[in-house]
């Protein structure tokens, strides 16, 4: 919800600071806040580097069947190659958490009050990771990482047969796909702007006029926003929480980890 209101993709540090503080409110004392931050921040690092792998992965199958704009090709291979660095650095810290220890001393040897809050933070957030160190934990993250992305798919075509655009279901997975890549960039508030001209391409490539693809853009923009904002907005209610308090929020210290 908070990416709907804020702009340059900031509710992500909002999600983090809320579902961190739901975390440590079930959790005894500080070392509860602590933790679930660092770690809330692991999870989402996690979830984003899979929703990249998604969405570079389906532009890859749209090639082989419709002519994809050369742009989205080169957008598509830079997050892949982000992706890529990203698995690695996740895959070496969850891995090989002992050498990653080893390699936070001899750097922040000088400098002892840093190198042990360096320390509890890396603990924090390598628990994050726990579910990519085995299959038993990686399958069914990557089940409901396809999961998730299958029903806005759906969403995509419906509101294409809604508006009676008589495309076939790969229409709203091409929908689904350029959304993706265009708001991964920060942006305005709610995505304004390059939702549009992603879901317009999109559609445009099966044919539709450019006025009804526009129109199309700005009805799926709606169905998706607004019900999420509006939730989104009753949650904060029901946690007792205000987005002003939510994007005002300081990262919690390290000594909290302990």
């Amino acid at each position: 919800m908070a990416n709907n209101v804020l702009p340059l993709r900031a509710g992500e540090f909002v999600r983090v600071y809320v579902v961190a503080r739901r975390w440590g409110a079930d959790a005894a004392g500080t070392a509860g806040r602590g933790h679930g931050f660092w770690t809330t921040l692991a999870t989402l690092v996690v979830e984003r580097v899979l929703d990249s792998l998604f969405i570079v992965a389906m532009l890859a199958a749209l090639v082989l069947v419709i002519p994809v704009p050369a742009v989205l090709q080169y957008a598509a291979a830079g997050l892949l190659a982000v992706d890529c660095l990203g698995i690695a650095v996740m895959v070496g810290l969850a891995v090989a958490p002992a050498a990653c220890q080893r390699l936070i001393a001899r750097l922040l040897g000088r400098w002892p009050a840093l190198r042990a809050r360096a320390h509890r933070v890396f603990d924090t957030f390598v628990h994050g990771l726990e579910g990519v160190r085995t299959w038993d934990h990686a399958l069914p993250i990557l089940v409901w990482t396809g999961i998730v992305w299958v029903i806005p798919a759906l969403s995509a075509w419906t509101m294409l047969y809604a508006m009676n655009f008589h495309l076939p279901w790969l229409a709203g997975w091409t929908v689904l796909v350029f959304v993706g890549l265009g708001v991964s960039i920060p942006s305005a508030p709610g995505y304004v702007g390059v939702f549009h001209a992603a879901a317009a391409l999109a559609v445009g490539l099966y044919g539709v006029a450019p006025s009804a693809a526009i129109g199309y853009a700005l009805v799926f923009h709606a169905s998706q926003i607004v019900p999420v904002t509006l939730l989104g907005w009753l949650y904060l209610l029901r946690e007792h929480m205000s987005l002003g308090e939510a994007t005002h929020a300081r990262v919690p210290p390290a000594e909290s980890a302990r």
